[in-house]
């Protein structure tokens, strides 16, 4: 059965927060693919991302305006919510990136990882291997900066994984609460930036 804890989409949020360490941020990528002691089997780098991905994930679900924020999703989307709410950050993220980041577009910055991901693909776990393929072809990372772009991946996860999970109402709500909920995530995201930069990778 399908694990919704399983599950988590910050995809350019952890890519992000991997820094310009092309092997940090294949291990970041696909920290949620990798369980348990598997990690230990990857390469150095890919490994420390692996850990920092998890330590990032746990920084998160700690942090009191996440938490806020999932409280303020839960009466609409229920058990969905923390899943929606790292969409949104990733959203807020897009649309925000030269907020955050100084030195490249989110245009370049995507494809620097696509092409990161192809050198690396022999390093990818099985279940990476089978959608990445459609992940750089549709552009994924740069997606998240436009709504369409979101509901696409919001249809993706409704379509596969979470039936339940309804598109159109997870826009809508995004819409009728834009300003609450990315003054949220400009409250949280330097707080997780400058714990992944006292961390040591």
């Amino acid at each position: 059965m399908f694990n919704i804890k399983s599950i988590n989409l910050n995809y350019l949020a952890h890519i992000f927060l991997s820094g310009n360490d092309h092997q940090l941020q294949i291990g970041n990528f696909i920290g949620d693919f990798v369980k348990g002691s598997k990690y230990t089997t990857y390469p150095d780098r890919i490994k420390k991302g692996i850990i920092l991905h998890r330590k990032i994930d746990s920084f998160t679900d700690s942090h009191v305006i996440v938490k806020e924020t999932i409280l303020l999703l839960r009466p609409t989307f229920g058990r969905y919510s923390g899943i929606i709410t790292d969409m949104y950050f990733d959203y807020f993220l897009a649309v925000n990136f030269q907020t955050y980041s100084t030195q490249k577009s989110l245009h370049l910055f995507a494809f620097n990882f696509y092409f990161t991901a192809f050198l690396n693909y022999n390093h990818l776990p099985f279940k990476v291997k089978r959608f990445i393929f459609h992940f750089i072809s549709t552009n994924r990372l740069s997606k998240y900066a436009t709504l369409d772009g979101l509901r696409s991946s919001l249809e993706i996860m409704a379509g596969y994984r979470i039936p339940a999970l309804d598109p159109d109402r997870t826009i809508d709500f995004l819409i009728e609460n834009h300003d609450e909920l990315e003054s949220k995530f400009h409250q949280f995201f330097p707080d997780i930036m400058t714990y992944v930069k006292t961390e040591s990778l």
